[in-house]
């Protein structure tokens, strides 16, 4: 009986030191009945709406995020790849077999993309003045392929690209869990522990709230399946300048039809 208790008592100590392992050299807990928010920020301890407070304010706070991931809108899909702050925006939008890239520098907005963007769908050609039309028109959008754009802020296109480049803009419409909040446990993002809180469930969306640090939002899986989106490298500036003259083209009032 004596052997059999010692060996019990070994096997206790052993699994013990395993634990400790564990959690010293992933910064995890999981052994035993371990609170899964020790060493966390605690936000993991709140309610859904608290946390959700927290991570907005969190994100409205900081000076600068890496957005990316897609976003489904009136049944068109965006995949997104842009670095924002207070004073504008840089990176590149994809839409359908489309991409162009976005600058804005405070209120001056850029718009880089290749010649069939710019080209005039609906002159295809034809007899006449119109195939000469048509002719202008692919000529006109060749030379600007690869240029900046510089939109004029009274173009209809500069609210439509501007709110991809503005960093509030952009958060509070993509930040929204509908529905009733809940929390649904620990997980983990890139090796980050984090706190999943939800609307109705899952249905009206998820997002993934940082346990490390601010807690800020990290993933989003947007509402009736409209795209998922990453938010990384909080607080970490990025150069933001205008284009250089030889690299951009200015067509003052209104940009040409596309």
């Amino acid at each position: 009986m004596s052997a059999f208790l010692q060996g019990r008592t070994r096997r206790a100590a052993l699994m013990s030191a395993m634990c400790a392992l564990a959690v010293t050299g992933t910064g995890l807990t999981g052994c035993g009945d371990e609170d899964p928010n020790a060493g966390t920020n605690g936000v993991g301890k709140l309610s859904a709406e608290k946390i959700q407070a927290k991570t907005t304010q969190a994100a409205r706070s900081a000076d600068a995020v890496h957005l990316s991931g897609s976003v489904v809108s009136n049944g068109r899909t965006y995949k997104l790849d842009m670095r924002l702050k207070a004073d504008g925006g840089t990176g590149s939008v994809t839409t359908q077999d489309t991409t162009f890239r976005l600058l804005r520098v405070d209120e001056h907005l850029f718009l880089k993309a290749d010649a069939d963007f710019w080209a005039d769908e609906d002159d295809k050609g034809g007899e006449g003045g119109e195939g000469e039309d048509s002719d202008a028109d692919a000529e006109a959008a060749e030379k600007l392929d690869g240029l900046y754009v510089k939109v004029p802020q009274g173009d209809p296109a500069y609210q439509r690209f501007t709110g991809f480049t503005d960093k509030d803009v952009l958060l509070d419409g993509l930040l929204t869990l509908h529905g009733t909040l809940a929390t649904d446990g620990h997980h983990e993002r890139s090796g980050i522990r984090t706190i999943r809180i939800t609307g109705d469930k899952g249905s009206g969306g998820t997002l993934d709230v940082s346990l490390e640090g601010k807690p800020y939002p990290l993933v989003l899986a947007r509402a009736g399946g409209a795209g998922t989106i990453r938010l990384t490298d909080w607080g970490k500036d990025f150069p933001l300048e205008e284009p250089a003259k030889n690299e951009m083209v200015d067509y003052g009032q209104q940009l040409p039809e596309s």
